[in-house]
C-alpha cells in the first residue's frame, strides 16, 4: 500500500527551505515528480501553450501549477529565481498590500490554502499573485515581461478551471487575464525599446514549462495577443497597429522569404499569425 502510495506521488517537497523576505515564515516548496508517464505531452496551441492529456495512473495533471513560490503565510509570490532578492525598500510596500491581495485572490479563486499541496485552483491563484507582487520590483528585474508570462499562464489554467467547473465564470476571468496579458506583453516590449526598462533579467521567456521560446517567442505573442484580445476601439489606430505587427514578425522570421533558418513550430506559429494579420486587415479595409 505505501509503495503504490509512493508510486503515484505527483510531487515532492524541496529540500532547500525559503525563508519569506517579507514575513520571514520558513517554508518548503512543492515540486512536480515528472518521469514515469506523468506527463504526456499534447498538441501546442497558436499561445505557445503545451496541452498536456490526462495520465490512466495520476489522472489531470497541470505543470504551471507548481512553478510559482509563494510564501503561505503572508501570500508574496514571485518566479523562483526572484523570490529571495526582493529589494529591502519594497518589503513595506508589500505588507501593506497583504490584505488585499489576499481578498483579491479568494473573490476569483474559491478555498486558497498555500499550507494545503498545490492544485488547479491554488495553481491558477499562485500565477495571479505573481501578477500582483512583481509590482513590487524595480525595473532591473524586467517585472513587465514576467507579469505578461505570469498573467498568460493564469489565464490558462483559468481556461482549464472553466473546463472543469463550468458555469462559474471562470471563461470571463481567463480572457480578462489574457487581455492582461495582452497589455504587459506590448508594454514590456515598448519599454524595452524607449529604454525604460531592460528584458536582459528574463533567462526563461517560456511562455509554458516544456520550451523556451527566449525573445523571439515574446515578439511574437505580443502580436498574437493583441489581434486576439487588443481594444479595437480606433479603427485606424488598430490598423497601423496591426501593420506594424505584420511587419515585425516577417522581419524576425523571414516571412515572405524562402528562408528555413528557424523551422519548428514557432516558424508555423509566426507563418499563421502573418496570414492572418493580412486577412485582418483586407477585412478591415474593405
Amino acid at each position: 500500500m505505501h509503495g503504490e502510495e509512493r508510486e503515484l506521488k505527483l510531487s515532492f517537497m524541496s529540500k532547500e527551505q525559503y525563508i519569506c523576505p517579507v514575513c520571514e515564515t520558513a517554508f518548503r516548496r512543492e515540486e512536480l515528480l515528472s518521469g514515469s508517464g506523468r506527463l504526456i505531452a499534447g498538441e501546442l496551441t497558436d499561445e505557445l501553450h503545451r496541452l498536456y492529456q490526462p495520465s490512466a495512473k495520476y489522472g489531470e495533471v497541470y505543470p504551471l501549477a507548481y512553478v510559482a513560490i509563494v510564501c503561505p503565510e503572508c501570500w508574496f509570490a514571485s518566479m523562483e529565481k526572484d523570490f529571495s532578492d526582493l529589494p529591502r525598500a519594497a518589503k513595506a510596500h508589500v505588507q501593506q498590500d497583504q490584505e488585499k491581495r489576499v481578498s483579491d485572490v479568494q473573490r476569483i479563486f474559491p478555498n486558497v490554502d498555500f499550507h494545503e499541496q498545490r492544485n488547479l485552483i491554488s495553481g491558477a491563484a499562485s500565477l495571479y499573485l505573481v501578477v500582483r507582487c512583481y509590482d513590487f520590483y524595480p525595473k532591473e528585474f524586467s517585472p513587465t515581461i514576467k507579469q505578461g508570462i505570469a498573467a498568460l499562464r493564469t489565464g490558462w489554467l483559468l481556461d482549464d478551471m472553466n473546463k472543469k467547473y463550468p458555469g462559474q465564470h471562470f471563461d470571463w476571468a481567463a480572457l480578462l487575464f489574457k487581455k492582461k496579458a495582452q497589455f504587459f506583453y506590448s508594454e514590456a516590449l515598448q519599454r524595452e525599446q524607449r529604454g525604460a526598462e531592460t528584458l536582459s533579467a528574463v533567462k526563461l521567456f517560456g511562455p509554458d514549462t516544456d520550451k523556451n521560446y527566449a525573445y523571439e517567442g515574446a515578439l511574437y505573442l505580443s502580436g498574437l495577443l493583441k489581434l486576439k484580445y487588443g481594444v479595437r476601439e480606433d479603427a485606424e489606430q488598430w490598423r497601423a497597429s496591426l501593420g506594424d505587427v505584420k511587419r515585425t514578425i516577417a522581419k524576425i522570421f523571414g516571412l515572405g522569404k524562402s528562408s528555413k533558418s528557424k523551422p519548428g513550430p514557432l516558424l508555423e506559429h509566426a507563418r499563421h499569425l502573418y496570414d492572418s494579420i493580412g486577412k485582418e486587415l483586407n477585412e478591415t479595409d474593405e
